[in-house]
């Protein structure tokens, strides 16, 4: 299965493809959902989408890594190096994901400064716990999430609006990470951040104090439980906006994009079932489940590519070129 996708894809070089069985690895290994959904992506888009995942991936590791011997200057140094190699012009053949990545930017175009806010939010997490308000917390978004949306558009191909695709993507990436913070306060707050805006949680009587009375106690305060219900709200509403865009894209690209869309936008459903009980366990869209929605769009995927070949071979047909 991998080498069918390195043929489709045109991946003939030896180091290259090498370098995208890595990336390829490192999204199955730690993204559930999201390998699971780029399954749905046609054969040829899929190493590009891996390699997205595990640049990004990489980043995180080394800010998020439970490794007491690493202090936060030891993690910058590390995230720096990360970003010379990046934006170097060294072939960087001792790093996989990094050959893997820019040969995915170069492929397809995709814009460098999608990269340096994506790293740039990364760097925030050295140093910023708490976000005063929205627009604080928006601005953190737009590398650590926004971006990543974005980056897969030229991947995933546009056939609507431009402008309105990309405000759409970069919704959906918008919407996955607010489901990540509701979903993973708890872990959060060992790593001492709150990503949650601090005047929001404030109107409901909430503050970091209490936030971590919930978590020492495994139980959510009535208080608490009103904010993050707040917040849920607040990433429904973007959901539905971005799922606008799913028609702007490639049909090919559809399935995807909307299976990734129901299976997180469940992880919703899941923390609202469980009436916020977020510091107790992790919300989760059980393995049943998650295979039914991939079914279901494995088997819209295969009309749309079984349409595509025999559109193909009428034209050859008639002719055509």
């Amino acid at each position: 299965m991998i080498r069918t996708e390195l043929d489709a894809a045109g991946v003939d070089d030896p180091r290259l493809r090498l370098a995208y069985r890595q990336c390829r690895k490192i999204a199955a290994n730690n993204g559930r959902t999201y390998f699971l959904a780029t399954r749905l992506l046609a054969p040829d888009q899929r190493p590009a989408v891996h390699a997205l995942y595990g640049f990004a991936r990489h980043a995180d590791d080394i800010l998020d890594e439970f490794d007491a011997a690493l202090d936060a200057q030891a993690r910058a140094e590390r995230l720096q190096r990360l970003s010379d190699r990046f934006f170097s012009a060294d072939p960087h053949e001792d790093e996989p994901v990094l050959v893997a990545v820019n040969h995915t930017i170069a492929r397809y175009g995709i814009a460098a400064d999608l990269f340096e806010d994506f790293l740039a939010s990364m760097r925030m997490d050295l140093t910023v716990t708490d976000y005063p308000n929205r627009d604080a917390l928006d601005v953190y978004m737009r590398g650590s999430a926004e971006v990543i949306g974005l980056q897969m558009l030229p991947i995933l191909g546009i056939v609507g609006d431009p402008t309105e695709a990309a405000s759409c993507a970069a919704a959906l990436g918008r919407s996955f990470q607010l489901t990540n913070f509701l979903r993973d306060v708890d872990e959060d707050l060992q790593r001492n951040r709150v990503y949650l805006p601090a005047d929001e949680l404030a109107s409901h009587g909430v503050d970091r104090d209490l936030l971590m009375w919930c978590h020492s106690h495994r139980q959510t305060d009535p208080r608490v439980r009103a904010a993050l219900a707040a917040q849920h709200d607040i990433t429904r509403n973007i959901y539905r906006y971005a799922a606008n865009g799913i028609s702007l894209l490639a049909p090919r690209s559809r399935p995807c994009v909307a299976t990734a869309l129901t299976l997180y936008s469940e992880i919703l459903d899941r923390i609202e079932e469980t009436d916020f009980s977020v510091f107790a366990g992790r919300a989760t869209v059980g393995m049943p489940r998650r295979l039914q929605v991939a079914a279901k769009g494995l088997l819209w995927s295969w009309r749309l590519r079984f349409a595509e070949s025999g559109a193909d071979t009428e034209h050859r047909k008639r002719g055509g070129v």
